[in-house]
């Protein structure tokens, strides 16, 4: 029963998160923000919202083993299955965005991840504010960069608003109704996990490294998956990078900020793994000289993920 609660519970959040990424770019959209800016903000942060809700609500609920766990665990995820699964149905050219900002701003994230760890086991709530300060600075950055490059193509910084726009009236139906799912389902989720890891007989830290972290990274799974489909291989690279910078830099420092973490059942093996994944990333881009993750890479991408999982049960 707790299983299926977890698996119900699951699709509650996504089903939120849906609603109100959805809700949110309709009021963005009414409010006149540019296009472009809600894709590098509410979309961006819209399918990291799953692990911000199941971190958060574990952070809160005593259970911050759990919250690093699934952070680590979701980014592990997302660059060794996600990124394995989409370069073998795709090769994933790297593009010049890639290169230049998005891989280093992932390396910068995951490095201060691994030297609050270091430092005393745990991230303070000093720490936090620090990693929410470099989200912000990232994001600020970002948007700045990419307005200076349309307006240097010539491309206008507002686009035009699309014809047919959301019913005033369902922008805070779908924004409400979104917050409740994330909220109910992430409690759910939580206890659920909790019990799963207990009548298996390990520990927290495990569950939310495995199950925890791959249940909340399906958003990000399908959207890679549809961007594969659509035959655009590059934009699932750039989703499974803004994925891990705002799952480290925002999740983690808005939960220490408002509660510190304690490391727990979670080791710096595991983070250390995290940092390797990232680096093999790197690697591909930059050290080896290939413009592309290949699909033999992906397929050992897939094989990392294994034994990492392997080695923890």
């Amino acid at each position: 029963m707790d299983f299926l609660i977890l698996v119900a519970s699951l699709a509650l959040i996504i089903v939120g998160s849906v609603w109100l990424t959805d809700g949110s770019v309709a009021l963005a959209e009414r409010m006149k923000v540019p296009q472009f800016i809600v894709g590098l903000t509410i979309m961006a942060v819209g399918t990291s919202m799953p692990e911000f809700v199941v971190s958060f609500l574990s952070a809160w609920s005593g259970h911050s083993d759990m919250a690093i766990g699934n952070v680590v665990g979701s980014n592990v995820f997302n660059i060794f299955l996600i990124l394995g699964v989409c370069s073998v149905c795709m090769p994933i050219s790297f593009t010049k965005t890639n290169i230049r900002r998005d891989i280093p701003m992932c390396i910068f994230a995951t490095v201060a991840l691994l030297v609050v760890t270091l430092l005393n086991q745990d991230i303070t709530r000093l720490e936090g504010i620090l990693l929410l300060v470099g989200y912000v600075a990232m994001m600020y950055l970002t948007v700045r960069a990419d307005k200076r490059e349309m307006m240097k193509n010539g491309a206008p910084a507002e686009e035009e608003k699309p014809a047919k726009r959301m019913p005033a009236w369902k922008i805070p139906v779908l924004i409400i109704l979104g917050l409740g799912g994330l909220i109910w389902g992430g409690n759910l989720f939580v206890t659920s996990a909790t019990s799963v890891a207990h009548a298996l007989g390990v520990s927290e830290a495990v569950i939310a490294i495995t199950l925890v972290a791959g249940g909340t990274s399906l958003p990000e799974l399908a959207s890679s998956l549809v961007s594969i489909i659509k035959g655009s291989p590059s934009l699932a690279l750039g989703n499974v990078l803004g994925s891990n910078i705002a799952n480290i830099l925002l999740i983690l420092g808005a939960c220490s900020t408002v509660k510190p973490l304690t490391m727990g059942g979670v080791t710096m093996f595991d983070i250390y793994v995290a940092v390797a994944a990232t680096g093999v990333v790197m690697l591909s881009a930059l050290i080896i000289g290939r413009d592309k993750l290949t699909r033999v890479e992906g397929l050992l991408f897939i094989a990392c993920y294994v034994a990492y999982v392997y080695t923890l049960i």
